[in-house]
């Protein structure tokens, strides 16, 4: 670390790695005590769930622009800020409808902060210790996955549903003091650029982004697209491929862009990206199925496949840190590759699944899950946001939240697909919807579809390998 304060910005973004790690997994785990409290079924609930994803996936990269335009600390504080008072709103909320747009509030606040945090953290580390940056970053949001279904549980039966977003309400106050304490031991060095010499934000590429963003996600949501007639469904995959060519030409041209597209001209910045992305849909689509195959099929209870769950961050927050360390050593691309590796393993082992398999198969499949965590993310990370220039430290952070949750959505809706296209293949049925009942034929689409998902994570492994050097941009 380079002074005190930097010690104390790196402090400040750890805590709120952590809060928003808690806040994810302690609002999933209290989604039904919160319908029965608001009265309101799975669909509406469900909305309270997506309206957080929805603002992230969509904002992360606009606001990473901003950070880089307006100062990444202006815009992490009021993003603490935002996410304190919507939680605070959250737990106030009388209804499903005030609860949805407090959690859209409480996206936007968790976009604000997801797009600064890292460049933060490397801009508070010297240059051998970024990675070592990355991975306790890595460990303070996976100690939040770790510890956020105990602690919604705990204030779920003693306290109150209420109590889970209230909880998040001091940590941010105290994230938030820790930020402005930081501004004001820097002074006027924590301004990034004069006002003067400031470029415009292009609010029109912002908005494509954002519409191409949510487009995406509505077509490839299977109960949105249901919902729709055929029409209406080519007209939706129109409307986003009209959308995402109209942002692409927009940032080709525009005088300052939220995505400088020369960006991609950076080898390192470009495979790291790409790499993330198809991590993320191996690791979404492996979280995803899994536990229909442990509960439905291998018959364990619902709290033994909870502990098993947990091999998966107890060795990413242990060993996050020795990914980082190693990264600063030996440069990003070999610990990221043997992460990327990892995951290819753990799909493989999903291939030999069967109806009797020892529960400790899939345990194997979730811990190297974990350990390929571990080693990748803190390295990956390390690249993609190191090889840009530093104006543009806050657009590659955005990338990266943004990649990471199109990924999330990716890997359910491969999943989804290809589990029914095996399923109607093996069952000889055309109209057939994946079910666990029917065990045999279930197991057999299962397994093609981890074949297929070790394809991906192969190729997150040559994407990895043709990143590039030791360090970035070699």
């Amino acid at each position: 670390m380079t002074s005190r304060a930097n010690a104390l910005l790196l402090a400040t973004i750890l805590l709120v790695s952590f809060t928003t790690g808690t806040a994810s997994r302690i609002f999933a785990i209290s989604l039904p005590s919160i319908a029965a409290g608001l009265h309101t079924d799975m669909v509406g609930i469900s909305w309270a769930l997506m309206s957080f994803q929805l603002a992230t996936a969509s904002l992360s990269l606009i606001f990473g622009r901003v950070g880089d335009v307006y100062g990444r600390q202006t815009v992490y504080i009021w993003g603490i800020v935002l996410f304190t008072v919507s939680s605070l709103l959250c737990g106030l909320s009388g209804g499903i409808a005030q609860l949805i747009f407090y959690r859209v509030l409480q996206g936007v606040g968790a976009a604000m902060v997801q797009a600064q945090g890292r460049a933060l953290a490397m801009d508070a580390s010297t240059e051998e210790s970024r990675g070592r940056a990355q991975g306790l970053m890595t460990t303070a949001h996976h100690s939040g996955f770790l510890l956020g279904p105990g602690l919604g549980g705990f204030i779920i039966q003693y306290l109150h549903w209420r109590g889970i977003f209230f909880f998040l309400v001091p940590m941010g106050a105290v994230a938030a003091a820790l930020g402005l304490d930081y501004r004001r031991r820097q002074g006027s060095a924590a301004v990034s650029r004069p006002k003067a010499g400031r470029p415009a934000i292009d609010y029109l590429g912002a908005a494509l982004l954002v519409a191409a963003t949510l487009a995406l996600m509505g077509i490839l949501d299977r109960q949105v697209m249901e919902s729709l007639t055929p029409a209406w469904r080519t007209g939706a995959v129109a409307a986003f491929a009209a959308l995402a060519a109209g942002f692409f030409v927009r940032e080709r041209c525009a005088e300052s862009p939220i995505l400088s597209l020369a960006l991609f001209r950076i080898r390192m910045f470009a495979f790291s990206t790409v790499t993330l992305l198809l991590v993320s849909i191996v690791m979404s689509l492996t979280v995803y199925l899994l536990p229909f195959y442990l509960q439905e099929v291998l018959r364990l209870t619902p709290s033994f496949m909870g502990i098993l769950f947990l091999s998966a961050p107890v060795f990413a927050v242990t060993l996050s840190p020795v990914g980082g360390a190693l990264s600063d050593k030996v440069g990003p691309r070999i610990p990221a590759t043997a992460g990327a590796a990892l995951f290819a393993a753990a799909s493989f082992l999903g291939v030999s699944f069967e109806p009797a398999s020892h529960w400790m198969l899939p345990t194997l499949v979730l811990a190297l899950g974990g350990l390929g965590t571990a080693l990748f993310f803190p390295a990956n990370h390390t690249a993609l946001i190191s090889s840009v220039p530093l104006e543009h430290r806050g657009v590659a952070t955005g990338a990266l939240y943004t990649m990471f949750g199109l990924g999330n959505v990716f890997g359910v809706t491969v999943g989804n697909f290809l589990m029914t296209v095996a399923f109607r293949m093996h069952s000889g049925n055309p109209d057939a919807l994946p079910a666990a009942a029917d065990a045999a034929h279930f197991v057999l689409a299962l397994q093609d579809t981890f074949l297929v998902t070790t394809g991906f994570a192969f190729a997150a492994v040559a994407c990895s390998v043709l990143r590039g050097g030791k360090r970035p941009g070699t």
